[in-house]
């Protein structure tokens, strides 16, 4: 497998991120002609070979018609520069010139582009929509994009997706997110940067991101985005190989740094010392040893967490002091819950105190299918590593329903589930 590893030192946003894929070879006759089974008019691309601060790379612009052009509150239609993406989404307005997430959702779903396009494209729109909605106070379905928003976002979001297909669908990772300081002007008023729609995408996913000198928004929301769904690890070059490295150029002239993003491609054997394809994020780990708490009381914490979003919660047997019985309460979650999951074993348990650790997970890459036994298709959890299939896991849920369906030991059916699956994974 392919390794895309993007060298966000200068920061990301959807034009830089396909120029610097079209860099790498992706055929820009090959992703117009993708784009246009969209079916979406009023714009049309360019991408030309220019410097950077002595850097050649690939300057890539959506340029959009008058008709368009004239809808733009933000500025020349043609200032499409990661800068200002920030305005494309906000409150409901009932103009013509604005497309809502659901509208955008459609006219996605009803083209002729791949399934995993469709996903993909799709999920980064919806982080975006659930980012500004969380700030306007809206659901995501809500949202609105300006109409020139939504042309320059749905070429850059969906022709993202489109460039990495064409790419092989490698697996991606990145350095460490750094954005600039300062202020942007937005649709809300001068706005610090981060903006609050790139903090919110980046946080949802517990995503670090730092500042660094540079005066200006380096991170989109549109960036964060792609970001936030696409890679799986993020941290400094460890072993990695590069066979091709393209550049995708950004518009303004940045003070401290080229306005660039170096997008570094690795062959199978491209990543040495960490060849596993496995994902990897950062947890949490909150532990409270307890000795006087009701069996009835443990119960409901571990359901209440559970129900909250808590990744994994258990306790295991332990001796206390004076050689009592006691039990060691665990609670795993998103480093952005750590301190409402604190909240509640204080609150909820005889706990006084809780401590907290960070903890490095490395994931098996999942894959759900349906597999036909005899009782009918169930439902198939795949772990991949390297391409190959390590463990297979019937769903309990789908075996459950199977079974009173057709009347029969919900062991048989698992049974001849795990026959099923092995066969399919061999």
């Amino acid at each position: 497998m392919q390794t895309l590893y993007l060298d966000i030192f200068s920061g990301i946003s959807g034009d830089m991120f396909l120029g610097a894929l079209l860099d790498l070879g992706v055929e820009f006759k090959a992703l117009e002609r993708e784009l246009r089974k969209l079916k979406l008019d009023g714009y049309h691309l360019h991408a030309a070979r220019r410097q950077k601060s002595g850097i050649e790379g690939v300057k890539f612009d959506v340029h959009l018609t008058d008709a368009n052009a004239a809808d733009c509150d933000q500025g020349p239609a043609h200032a499409h520069d990661h800068a200002h993406d920030h305005n494309h989404a906000h409150a409901p307005s009932h103009g013509t010139g604005s497309r809502d997430f659901a509208a955008i959702h459609a006219l996605i779903s009803a083209s002729s582009l791949s399934d995993w396009v469709k996903e993909k494209s799709f999920a980064v729109f919806h982080r975006i929509a659930v980012a500004e909605g969380k700030i306007h106070g809206l659901p995501p379905d809500k949202v609105h994009f300006h109409e020139v928003g939504a042309v320059d976002s749905i070429v850059d979001i969906v022709g993202g997706c489109i460039a990495l297909e064409l790419l092989g669908r490698p697996r991606v990772w990145s350095a460490a997110v750094v954005d600039g300081t300062g202020f942007v002007q937005c649709a809300h008023g001068r706005f610090p940067i981060p903006t609050a729609a790139t903090l919110e995408i980046l946080g949802a996913k517990s995503i670090a991101v730092s500042q660094c000198e540079e005066p200006h928004e380096l991170v989109t929301p549109t960036g964060a985005a792609l970001l936030a769904e696409f890679v799986d690890r993020f941290g400094r070059m460890e072993g990695l190989t590069a066979h091709r490295v393209g550049y995708g150029l950004g518009t303004r002239n940045n003070q401290t740094r080229p306005n660039v993003l170096r997008a570094v491609l690795t062959l199978d054997d491209g990543v040495t010392g960490m060849a596993h394809d496995w994902q990897t994020d950062t947890i949490v780990v909150l532990e409270t040893n307890l000795d006087d708490i009701p069996a009835e009381l443990l119960g409901h914490v571990l359901e209440k967490a559970l129900r909250l979003g808590a990744l994994d919660v258990f306790h295991t047997s332990i001796q206390m002091k004076k050689n009592r019985p006691g039990v060691l309460l665990t609670v795993l979650c998103e480093p952005a819950d750590a301190d409402r999951f604190t909240e509640l074993l204080l609150v909820e348990t005889t706990s006084f105190g809780v401590r907290r650790s960070t903890a490095e997970r490395r994931k098996l890459r999942r894959e759900f299918v349906e597999i036909k036994t005899e009782f009918g298709a169930v439902r198939i959890k795949l772990g991949r590593l390297n391409g190959r299939v390590v463990q297979v896991a019937p769903e309990f849920d789908s075996i459950r329903d199977i079974a009173a369906q057709a009347g029969v030991p919900v062991k048989w059916v698992f049974e001849a589930a795990r026959k099923a699956s092995l066969a399919g994974a061999s």
